[in-house]
Parts: structure tokens; sequence; C-alpha cells
């Protein structure tokens, strides 16, 4: 099936507008969510071998996932277990509606295997999510594996304004998300980037956590004397496990400092890494004009410096703070890679939209082989080992 995606439909679909491209896919992918036998039929072709992975007190099928940016509104949610995922972040969602920077806003480099994007969180608002994930499982619809989402502030909210936002959105999401990663390193909002600062991001965290703290005490005292649990709450007694989603472009001392709130901001892992400012240097003028285009580069140009501050992270921490790894994985060498320099699980984005559906199953079984080959029982096993 990749032989066929990468040899026929991939460069059918390459002809035709990145954007358009994404929205039918997603279109298809919701027709399919609404359906229960489409899901499974799916599934049948493109669900992974079991490779489970324990983190933040959540069971995942696989260390697979989807990265934010790909299902920004749960348009497809159910979909993303039939194709294989072992779990999914959708988003980034924001507080208020809103539309992202003007089209067009993504753009292809065939040649790198990459993307440049400048969406600008294009996305219907935490309300709307919220309606859209509650429906999903009104219907029992829900996916087997955790569902994390990503938060970021909304772009007419001021810096100063920041931590409310963000405590906002979580407020409103709560019951739906397993997980929850704090956003503050997209290169595409302007000013955003500033909220990595220490004094600025440990703000954030501390209205983010008041709310989840609350919340999580509202959900407990609603569920006291109830035989039954509410259905959306999957464990009223705990917090929901809050990340941060870090900048490839940030310096090694200025990541230690975001390091330093592990313990005091109760973070409970770094998502590693989002698109990066930088560009590589070319001969090539076609490339030098798509590199030329503002926006965050992703895919194969990322990966080197996103394994690079994925073991930065492993060995500071000697490997207390869980890391997701993102950056330029397109195969089971890629993911192994960002796992053995620390991370414990994996998220992709473009290594789908360049190699296809059948992307994660061909990861997963890859994985298997190398954990069989390495003579070891299980993922946590080789973490950091590289």
């Amino acid at each position: 099936m990749s032989w066929l995606y990468r040899s026929v439909v991939r460069p059918a679909l390459f002809t035709q507008d990145p954007e358009d491209i994404h929205e039918r896919t997603l279109h298809m992918l919701g027709w399919v969510s609404r359906c229960q036998l489409r899901c499974d039929w799916l599934g049948s072709f493109l669900r992974a071998p079991s490779l489970p992975v324990d983190l933040f007190g959540l069971k995942f099928p696989n260390p697979i996932g989807l990265a934010a940016g790909m299902d920004k509104d749960a348009t497809a949610l159910p979909a993303w277990a039939a194709l294989g995922f072992g779990f999914c972040e959708l988003g980034t969602v924001t507080r208020q509606a809103q539309p992202g920077n003007p089209r067009p806003r993504i753009f292809r480099l065939v040649a790198e295997d990459a993307l440049i994007n400048r969406m600008g969180f294009n996305n219907p608002g935490a309300e709307a999510m919220a309606e859209t994930m509650a429906a999903w499982r009104a219907q029992g619809l829900w996916p087997d594996h955790p569902v994390g989402i990503s938060l970021g502030k909304s772009r007419s909210t001021p810096l100063a304004q920041a931590p409310e936002d963000y405590a906002n959105s979580l407020r409103v999401l709560w019951p739906h998300g397993d997980f929850f990663v704090v956003n503050v390193s997209s290169p595409n909002t302007p000013d955003l980037r500033k909220l990595q600062d220490k004094a600025a991001l440990d703000a954030v965290l501390a209205a983010v956590q008041e709310a989840n703290r609350v919340n999580s005490r509202e959900s407990r005292d609603e569920s006291r004397g109830a035989k039954n649990l509410k259905p959306e709450i999957r464990n009223p007694k705990l917090p929901k496990p809050i990340l941060v989603k870090v900048a490839p472009d940030l310096s090694l001392d200025a990541l230690d400092e975001i390091l330093e709130l592990f313990g005091p901001r109760q973070i409970a892992g770094i998502v590693a890494t989002n698109t990066t400012g930088a560009r590589p240097q070319t001969d090539d003028p076609r490339l030098q004009r798509i590199y030329a285009e503002a926006g965050g580069l992703s895919g194969k140009p990322l990966r080197a410096r996103s394994t690079e501050v994925i073991r930065h992270i492993h060995r500071q921490t000697r490997g207390q703070v869980p890391v997701i790894g993102v950056g330029g994985i397109f195969s089971a060498q890629d993911a192994w890679d960002k796992i053995t320099a620390g991370a414990a699980l994996v998220e992709i984005y473009t290594g789908l939209v360049y190699e296809g559906p059948g992307v994660v199953k061909n990861i997963v079984a890859g994985l298997i082989k190398r954990l069989e080959t390495a003579g070891v029982d299980h993922l946590r096993e080789v973490i950091g080992s590289a």
C-alpha cells in the first residue's frame, strides 16, 4: 500500500493545493468516522499491531500518535484509531474561534520531504470543539486510544492575559481530553514564542494547573455518591496530565529553564518539538523561493534538531521527564532514533502526508522487529539507550 500511495496516489494529490487536499481528506475521514462499520473496515487494512506503552497513567496501544495540526476540531476523531494510531493530539484549539492566516499558507518541498505552514491556529474555538467531542462520545464512536488536546493562545488575546486564555480553554475541554499540551511554540502567532520565557510560561502553567485542579475536584464532588461515574470522566480523582510543547529553535539553556518548572508546576512531559523557523542552506533557486515563505518548517529537515532536543531533555533530567518526540518521522528507523534518544512516544504529521495511510502500521511493525533484534521485550527498555 505504501508503494501504491507514493507512486500513484501521492503524485496525483500533489498536483493540487495542499490545504484543499487536507480539507478533502478530513471530510472523507469524517464520513468514515460517522459509521462504526466503516471504521472497522478501514481498520481491517490499516490497524497497527499491538505495542503497548503505559505513560501518564494512560494505556497507549502503540507509541505512534497523530501530531497536532492535522485534525484541529475533532472532525475525524474516530478514524485515527482505524488508521493505526496509538493516540492522537487534536487542535491546536484556542479559546476564541479564529480563521488563521490568509491563504495560501501551506507549501510543499517535495525534494526535501518537508512542509512549510503558517496556518495561524485556524480553529472553531474551544466551545465548538467540546460540542463535537461530546457528540462523538454520545454516539458511541469514541476511539479506543488516549486523546490529547493541544491548547493555544487566541490571536486577539494580549500576552499579559494569556494565562487566563489557556485556562479557559482547559476548563471547557477538560472532560474530553485524556491529556493536554500547552502550545507556546508555534511560529505562526505573533509573539507566542515569548511565552516560552520561564516567567511567562510559569504564569500560564499556574493558571492551567489551577483550572485543572478545580475541574478535577468538581468532577469528584459530582460523582460522589453516584452509582456510575459520568462516561466522559475517565478518572475523576486525578487532574489531567499537562505537557508543554517546545520549539526546536530554543537554545539549550532556555530549554533548561523550562525544565526547571517540571516539578513546581507538575509538568507531566514535554512535546519536542514544534516546527522550526530555521531554513537549510541550498543552492536550488526553487527551494530557496519556497524556503523564503514565512512559517514553520516540518519534515525531514527538522529530524536531526528535534532528536538533539529530545536527547538533551533525557540527559538533563536523567529520564525523569517523559518526552513525546516529533519531527521528521517517516519510518521505523526514524521512530527508533527518537525513542533511543529519549522519547517515550512519538507523533507524526508530515510523514503521514508523504508516506500515506499505511505509515503507522509500517512503523509499529518495524519497531517490533527492532525490539526482537535487540533481544528486549518492551519499548521502555530502549528509551534513551542511544
